[in-house]
């Protein structure tokens, strides 16, 4: 029996797709095709004019006739909203390179996620841009409009392969210090990395004016810590291994995990940038449309 293109949103059958071309356009049309029936029908055109409301904005500016088919409330936006250039931001360091069971890899469900991002943001005329980094920054492709570059967007993701330690603040601030005009940065990352240094850099990038998305993008297993029996864990990037039993320890990992995310939440909330986790068993839709709920820019 043939696939529909609402399977073609889950990663275990998007897994099984060779070219990266492919994967992001069943993707998106699954997406597409699974919203008809949702909330969201006949919304993705209408989305592009209007940004959710936040506090403050005047509420005379509310759309009453997109509330009436979200239950969600959005705002009109002005034209100098609706122009900006869209980064993807993909971590390609060593720690993105894992996977339990036969799930995709982090890495290989970002690269999916962003190849997905940028065929929207083609399709709809946006300018999308290309950044992949580790301790360094590894590419970085301009931001165009043009289906070539999508090609070439798609062609430098389906090459890209993990490798070093984890910088992910310095890369922050260096694409900060790159890009003058307000853009739209899309971040794809584990985030497994020093808090206290990477919250000032995502500060950096509000600060310097641009509109801010974080795909949060853990293993299933990272989440819910089902690992069992005694397990020798090995850090990617270090090598350091610890033998634990996880049973003993999953209380406080959890404890900490939830700690850790809700203080990316709480930063994110303040600078008025929006925060999605996500996890590679997670069908691409969800994702998606944690983006299309959430966003304040165009899509």
């Amino acid at each position: 029996m043939p696939l529909t293109l609402e399977q073609y949103l889950r990663p275990d059958v998007i897994q099984q797709v060779r070219r990266l071309d492919l994967k992001a356009r069943f993707i998106v049309e699954g997406f597409l095709s699974g919203l008809h029936g949702s909330p969201f029908q006949g919304f993705s055109v209408e989305f592009s004019e209007h940004r959710k409301y936040v506090p403050g904005d005047d509420l005379r500016m509310i759309d009453w006739n997109v509330y009436a088919k979200t239950d969600r409330f959005y705002v009109k936006k002005f034209q100098a909203e609706t122009n900006l250039d869209g980064y993807l931001l993909v971590d390609c360091s060593a720690s993105m390179d894992f996977a339990t069971g036969d799930r995709m890899t982090k890495l290989d469900y970002s690269i999916c996620l962003a190849a997905a991002l940028g065929y929207l943001m083609i399709h709809q005329q946006d300018k999308v841009g290309l950044v992949t980094f580790d301790d360094r920054l590894r590419t970085f492709l301009p931001p165009k409009a043009k289906r070539s570059h999508l090609m070439n967007i798609l062609s430098t993701l389906a090459r890209t392969r993990p490798s070093g330690q984890t910088d992910l603040a310095r890369a922050l601030h260096d694409v900060a210090g790159r890009i003058r005009k307000r853009s739209l940065i899309i971040l794809l990352s584990d985030l497994l990395s020093d808090q206290t240094q990477v919250l000032p850099a995502l500060h950096h990038l509000k600060f310097r004016g641009h509109d801010l998305i974080i795909f949060q993008v853990l293993d299933h297993s990272e989440v819910v810590f089902d690992f069992e029996g005694q397990i020798r864990f090995q850090e990617p990037e270090t090598q350091q291994e610890l033998q634990t039993d996880p049973q003993a320890m999953r209380a406080s990992y959890l404890r900490e995990l939830q700690a850790f995310v809700e203080e990316y939440r709480r930063q994110c909330r303040q600078i008025r940038a929006d925060l999605v986790v996500v996890d590679n068993a997670m069908t691409f839709d969800k994702a998606l449309i944690e983006y299309l709920a959430n966003r304040q820019t165009r899509f």
